[in-house]
């Protein structure tokens, strides 16, 4: 009979594997990519100066991460995760439902704007009505 692995370690093992160097180097390509793109977005008024940093923020993440791959191993042991890939998820899918929000907030903001705005608008062309059924000239039939 083959021995079997209890799950603490099968997981043990899953920690203690090497990191190739082939995942640091796409690591790296990948953040200074990211960086060069979003340099390259906001040069182009494609993307808001607004938004610069915080995917600046994500890059320089990155680029942490993937220098100090010890720090994402602790991370994983700490949060009690079985591989620091899926912590790596984990921490995209936090950033993912982090930038949801804000764009959630952002949206709220923009129809209570767009809302006064027509109301605003409303009332304007009622008073320009009246201004101009005032100053009308009286047409009589002769």
């Amino acid at each position: 009979m083959s021995p079997t692995l209890t799950p603490d370690e099968l997981r043990a093992i899953f920690l203690a594997a090497s990191d190739p160097g082939t995942a640091r180097a796409i690591a790296l390509a990948s953040s200074l990519s990211l960086a060069a793109a979003v340099l390259w977005l906001v040069r182009r008024r494609s993307l808001r100066e607004e938004y610069t940093p915080i995917w600046m923020g994500v890059s320089a993440g990155l680029l942490l991460v993937s220098l100090r791959l010890d720090w994402i191993h602790a991370l994983t042991r700490a949060t009690g995760a079985w591989t620091p890939s899926s912590m790596i998820f984990f921490l995209g899918e936090i950033f993912l439902v982090a930038i949801c929000l804000n764009y959630a907030v952002r949206l709220s903001r923009a129809n209570v704007q767009i809302k006064n705005l027509a109301q605003d608008q409303a009332l304007l062309r009622a008073r320009l009505e009246r201004l101009e059924g005032a100053r009308a000239p009286v047409v009589r039939d002769a």
